[in-house]
C-alpha cells in the first residue's frame, strides 16, 4: 500500500494541528447509576470500509483512528439498506424495509407516523435532542423534525426548501474552479447542474468553514460547549464523502495522486451474474470505461479520499469540543455510514447493490463504559443501533425493534456471537443474507448469487447452482423475515407542502 513521502508527511502534520490534539476519551468510564450517558452520533454518507480501523491503509483518518483506539470497532458491520433513504429509515425506526415497506424513496413518516423513532425515544426518556445535517435522506421533506430541541438549519433557504440537507442544490456553497471540475464533465458535453455524480474537486482552503459539513461540525461543537441541565442526544450528519467529492485543497494535498492504488478489478467479473443483473451492470460499466478513457480513475479515488479526510477532520472538531468540555466522561460516541460505495468494482460506480462494496461500512463505539482498542469480528447490522441504545440508555423503544442489542458485545467484545444479517434491496423481494463466511443473494425473479466471502472477498466467483452449497443456503434463508410488506406510498404519489418553517406531505390527487 502507499506510503507518504516526507513532504506529504509535513503537510499531514500541518493538517493535524488544531484538529484533534486530545487524549481521546482516555479511561472514560462512569457508573450508569450516576446519570444516563450522553450520546453523540456522527454520521457519514457513502463511506465504505476504506478506513484504517478496517484494514485499509490508504486513507488518512487520524481522528477515526483515535476513536477506534479508544473504543470498539465492529469490523464486519453491514448497512440495513442499499442506499440513503431505506438505510436511514431502518436505522431511525429500528425496522427493516420488509416491515415498513420503505424499500426505496418512500417517506416513512407519511405512512408510519405512529413509529417511535430514535430521537423520539431519547426525548421521551428526558433527553435534550440536537440534530444537524444529513441524518435522514437529504432531499426536501425527508427530515423527521419531531422531538428535536434544535435541528440546525444554516439558512432560511434550507427551511424554505423543506429542509433540503444536500447543500449542493442551493446557492450558498463554495464550488471548485472550474466548475464542474471532473473530466467526466469537462471532457464531455454533459454540462453542470447540481450535486453531480462522478464529480470531484478542491475548494479554496479559505472557504472551509463555508462548506456545509464544516458549518454542521462547528454548530455541534458549540452545542457541546454549552451547559446542559439534562442528558443530551446529539446527532451530526455529514454529506461527505457523498458525490460531489469536494474538499478543501489541503485534504487533496495529503495524497500523492500518482501513488494512489486502485481497487482490484477483474475483466470478466460480470460473466457469471444472472442475466438481468449482468445487463444492468454492463450498462453501468460504461461509466468506468469512460473514466479509463480520460485517465481519471486515480483522480476519482483521489477526490473520494480527500472527502474522507475532510469528514474525518470534522469528526476531530466534534471530538475536540467534547474532550475540552465537562461531558467527556459520561458520553457515548457512535460512528457509522449509511452504506458503502463502489469505485469500479464489478464495473460499478455507486451503491444500490447487494454486494460487499455497498453493504460493508465502518461502525465504531467509544466512550462511557466502553473498553478501548477492541474489535468485534462477528457480523452485525446498523439496524442494531436502536436496540443497543435502548439497553445502554434505558430507553423505552417502541417494543418491535428488529435488530439485536450489541450491549453485551460492547462489554465483552471477545464473546460476541456470529449471526446472519438481512439486507433488503430497493426492489421488494430481492435481498441478501450475510455472515462472516458467506453472502447469499436472491432477486425477486428467483435468480441467485452465492459467494464465499472469506476466500473470495472481491465476490468474483458466483457459486450459486453448485449443489454442495445447498444446505448452507437453506440454513441462511432461515434468517429471512416471514414476509415482505407491500411497498409504502411512493414519493411520486405525494405532494410536499411547505408551511412556514415546516412542511407536510399529502396524497397527490
Amino acid at each position: 500500500m502507499k506510503r507518504l513521502n516526507s513532504s506529504l508527511l509535513s503537510r499531514f502534520s500541518i493538517v493535524l494541528i488544531g484538529l484533534a490534539i486530545y487524549p481521546l476519551l482516555a479511561g472514560c468510564s462512569k457508573d450508569k447509576s450516576e446519570s444516563p450517558p450522553n450520546v453523540i452520533m456522527f454520521v457519514t454518507d457513502d463511506l465504505n470500509n476504506w478506513v484504517n480501523p478496517l484494514g485499509y491503509t490508504q486513507a488518512i483518518t487520524p481522528n477515526l483512528d483515535h476513536l477506534a483506539e479508544a473504543g470498539v470497532t465492529f469490523t464486519t458491520a453491514h448497512a440495513p439498506g442499499v442506499f440513503c433513504a431505506p438505510s436511514r429509515t431502518a436505522i431511525w425506526t429500528g425496522l427493516h424495509a420488509s416491515t415498513t415497506g420503505c424499500y426505496s424513496n418512500q417517506v416513512f413518516h407519511y405512512d408510519h407516523p405512529e413509529l417511535l423513532t430514535l430521537q423520539m425515544a431519547f426525548k421521551q426518556k428526558g433527553y435534550n435532542t440536537f440534530g444537524a445535517g444529513k441524518l435522514y435522506h437529504h432531499r426536501s421533506g425527508y427530515v423527521d423534525l419531531r422531538d428535536w430541541n434544535e435541528y440546525f438549519a444554516r439558512s432560511q433557504e434550507v427551511k424554505d426548501m423543506a429542509w433540503e440537507m444536500n447543500g449542493y442544490h442551493m446557492t450558498d456553497v463554495p464550488l471548485p474552479d472550474p466548475y464542474p471540475y471532473s473530466p467526466y464533465y469537462t471532457e464531455t458535453d454533459r454540462g453542470g447542474s447540481s450535486a453531480l455524480h462522478l464529480e470531484w474537486g478542491p475548494i479554496d482552503n479559505a472557504e472551509e468553514d463555508d462548506m456545509v459539513d464544516a458549518m454542521r461540525a462547528n454548530w455541534a461543537s458549540d452545542v457541546l460547549r454549552r451547559e446542559h441541565d439534562k442528558p443530551f442526544f446529539l446527532a451530526v450528519g455529514m454529506y461527505s464523502p457523498h458525490y460531489p467529492n469536494y474538499a478543501p485543497q489541503k485534504y487533496f494535498d495529503l495524497y500523492n495522486r500518482d501513488s494512489i492504488i486502485l481497487p482490484p478489478y477483474m475483466e470478466d467479473d460480470l460473466d457469471d451474474l444472472p442475466a438481468p443483473v449482468r445487463q444492468r451492470m454492463l450498462n453501468r460499466l460504461k461509466q468506468h470505461q469512460e473514466l479509463e478513457k480520460y485517465g481519471a480513475l486515480e483522480d476519482a479515488i483521489h477526490g473520494y479520499l480527500a472527502a474522507v479526510s475532510f469528514a474525518d477532520a470534522m469528526l476531530g472538531r466534534v471530538l475536540e469540543a467534547l474532550d475540552s468540555g465537562p461531558y467527556k466522561d459520561n458520553t457515548i460516541i457512535i460512528f457509522w455510514s449509511d452504506q458503502g460505495f463502489h469505485h469500479g468494482e464489478k464495473g460499478h460506480w455507486g451503491k444500490h447493490t447487494l454486494w460487499e462494496r455497498t453493504s460493508h461500512v465502518p461502525f465504531i463505539w467509544a466512550g462511557s463504559g466502553i473498553p478501548g482498542n477492541e474489535t468485534v469480528e462477528t457480523t452485525v447490522s446498523l439496524i442494531d443501533i436502536y436496540p443497543t441504545l435502548v439497553e445502554l440508555c434505558d430507553l423505552s423503544g417502541d417494543g418491535h425493534l428488529e435488530g439485536e442489542s450489541l450491549a453485551e458485545s460492547l462489554e465483552k467484545p471477545s464473546q460476541s456471537q456470529e449471526r446472519n444479517v438481512f439486507l433488503p434491496h430497493a426492489d421488494r423481494g430481492s435481498y441478501a443474507i450475510i455472515n462472516m463466511n458467506w453472502r447469499y443473494i436472491q432477486y425477486n425473479d428467483g435468480t441467485e448469487e452465492f459467494y464465499n466471502v472469506r476466500e473470495d472477498p472481491n465476490e468474483w466467483y458466483n457459486l450459486a447452482g453448485d449443489e454442495k452449497y445447498d444446505q448452507i443456503i437453506l440454513d441462511m434463508k432461515k434468517s429471512l423475515p416471514p414476509e415482505f410488506a407491500p411497498e409504502a406510498t411512493a414519493r411520486n404519489d405525494l405532494d410536499l407542502v411547505v408551511d412556514g418553517d415546516f412542511f407536510y406531505w399529502e396524497k397527490r390527487k
